[in-house]
């Protein structure tokens, strides 16, 4: 028989127990299910066993009413046997859509719930493999495992129970041959499973090549190493075909050798019926109805074993799922919450609209807290790893509506910085506030929606252009995406392209060039007006002349804001109210551009081109 796959579950009551919680919530289906898979069982069962009384009844009698009384009767026993197969492979195919559903919902749900420090140390490929390998391995065995091994168990059983009813002497021979089918099953699975193991490894690593030579093929292209990649490629391609074939070669011999000891086992048992029949120890009605359960014997072992296989594979997948589920989710322990205010002449009020103006709501005394954007790192320690500080002791402050650029050469902590602004990250030691409120205390969504980020890496989603700006604000009115897109500069190419704002976005904007991804990136931010804003490297990929051009966009977007700025153009940021200049995760020179410039520090240098930032 065929083995899928040499993965097992390394804890199956675990897995198992949890994929039965979403099989519970569906269980009048499923019981509907084992109903009709026992009655199909039963059907056919009762019609072999049917051909004892027909045979003993009537035709050796020669009763023809009563023969065709008795074929109608089994051919009634087989009908209701085809209705309820019918019956089950409807009923399971929905049950197991609505478990599948339940499970891709709470797997994407707690993917969106994981931290950052997640997504940074397992690879999108084994992310992407739950939802679709794992997922689509519990949805095979689900719509076609499930039933059967149902069907195949009641039928092995049950065949077993009526050959001993049957004929009790000759079922111990029969038992023999079953015994002998398990026993090379069970050889054949271990020495197939250690080779299916192999070769799942060396699949693995030719697909891992596979994918990095398409994504590298510009590269490989530059350097002519079309040859080199093609014979590693030979190499690698070598070791799954012998892996493949000695996995597939040991598991290609068990259905044989199932079905030849079947064969072997009929032959002798119908030849010592035969004898018992000559003798009188049997009649012509139980040895015919006795062989034809031993011929068909074979068939639900060598279904119940290739369905458990199934089951067990899809067992394992379950189980990369389940891990992924039990990930602890992002903490999130803050209560203060971002609201809509106005200004009255008793000061702060809650309002339900949109009023362009922002508060912190403490829910512990009501209190208002008007949002302007002030913050302050108080001796910030922080690590990607626990071992390694990125930031030491970090002490800065950005006061509402300043512009504050970082620069520094790679590695600094620039962007680190911006990243425990968000709370991406947790820091160590230290402090950040937000207009005197320390941020693990708020709300990570209403912090997160106080802000808006353009990042150095644009990512744009699949959809129209009007849909990826909106993305910043989703209840924004084509209206506000429009006027957004002119703050961003980004207007004019959009009007130039042939379905305007409804010009569809495929593979991270492929079709568009890396500068007007930026600009999309930015009109999307300018469209969520948030009080403060972050840019890191936001125009590294535009040239000198778009950068120009969207320089008093960008000003008009900034003006009133507290904004960050990352940048390795020193000429972006000439004009912020302070620059800070970090070194190995240390605050090093502080001041505005002329300020830095008169000290002639490192600053100094960097701008005159004497140090290079990255």
């Amino acid at each position: 028989m065929a083995q899928i796959s040499g993965k097992k579950p390394k804890n199956l009551k675990k897995t198992f127990k949890s994929l039965l919680s979403y099989m519970g919530r569906h269980k009048l289906l499923l019981l509907l299910v084992a109903v009709l898979v026992t009655i199909s069982a039963g059907a056919n069962l009762l019609g072999t066993y049917m051909l004892k009384p027909l045979i003993n009844l009537y035709i050796v009698p020669g009763d023809a009413k009563g023969l065709i009384f008795g074929v109608l009767a089994t051919a009634s026993i087989y009908l209701a046997g085809v209705l309820s197969s019918y019956g089950y492979t409807q009923t399971m195919v929905k049950a197991a859509q609505k478990i599948i559903y339940d499970i891709r919902r709470d797997l994407f749900q707690v993917m969106q719930q994981l931290p950052l420090s997640y997504f940074d140390t397992h690879s999108r490929g084994d992310m992407m493999s739950r939802f679709t390998n794992d997922v689509d391995t519990i949805s095979d065995a689900m719509n076609n495992s499930f039933a059967m091994i149902i069907q195949s168990f009641i039928q092995i059983v049950g065949t077993l129970t009526l050959l001993f009813i049957l004929n009790w002497r000759l079922s111990f021979l029969v038992v023999l041959g079953y015994l002998a089918m398990f026993a090379y099953i069970r050889y054949s699975g271990n020495r197939s499973t250690f080779y299916f193991n192999r070769q799942q490894k060396y699949l693995g690593d030719l697909n891992g090549y596979i994918e990095e030579m398409i994504q590298g093929q510009k590269v490989v292209k530059v350097f002519r190493h079309e040859e080199a990649s093609l014979e590693t490629f030979r190499q690698k391609n070598r070791l799954l075909r012998e892996a493949g074939t000695q996995a597939v070669g040991y598991s290609g011999t068990m259905i044989p050798m199932v079905v030849s000891i079947s064969y072997i086992n009929y032959a002798v048992v119908a030849i010592l019926g035969a004898l018992m029949a000559i003798r009188g120890l049997t009649d012509v009605g139980s040895l015919a109805s006795y062989l034809v359960f031993v011929r068909q014997a074979a068939l639900p072992i060598n279904q119940f074993t290739q369905q458990s296989n199934f089951m067990l594979a899809a067992l394992a997948g379950a189980e990369r799922i389940f891990d992924l589920m039990e990930e602890p989710p992002e903490l999130d322990e803050g209560k203060i919450r971002l609201v809509n205010a106005r200004r009255t002449e008793q000061g702060l009020e809650k309002a339900s609209e949109r009023t362009g103006c922002w508060a912190w709501e403490n829910p512990a005394d009501n209190s208002l807290t008007l949002l302007q954007g002030d913050v302050r790192f108080h001796n910030v320690t922080f690590g990607y790893l626990p071992e390694k500080d990125i930031l030491k002791e970090i002490s800065l402050y950005a006061k509402p509506g300043q512009k504050i650029a970082f620069v520094g050469s790679t590695g600094a902590g620039k962007t680190t910085i911006i990243n425990l602004v968000n709370r991406f990250y947790e820091i160590k030691d230290g402090t950040i506030t937000y207009d005197g409120i320390d941020i693990r205390t708020i709300e990570k969504a209403s912090l997160r929606r106080s802000l808006a980020v353009v990042l150095q890496d644009t990512h744009l989603f699949s959809g129209t252009i009007a849909d990826n700006i909106r993305f910043g604000k989703l209840d924004a009115t084509d209206e506000e995406i429009r006027q957004a897109a002119r703050l961003a500069n980004a207007d004019s190419f959009i009007r130039r392209l042939p379905l305007g704002y409804d010009t569809m976005v495929t593979g991270d904007g492929k079709n568009l060039s890396q500068g007007q991804r930026q600009l999309l990136a930015i009109a999307r931010a300018a469209v969520a007006d948030p009080p403060v804003l972050i840019l890191d490297e936001a125009t590294s990929s535009i040239d000198t002349r778009t950068e120009s051009l969207i320089e008093k966009g960008m000003d008009r977007l900034m003006e009133g804001r507290t904004v960050f700025v990352i940048a390795h153009r020193l000429s972006t940021v000439r004009n912020s109210n302070a620059i800070l200049v970090l070194d190995h995760g240390k605050v090093i020179e502080r001041g505005n551009h002329d300020d830095l410039i008169a000290q002639k520090g490192v600053y100094y240098q960097l701008y005159h081109g004497m140090f290079e930032l990255s």
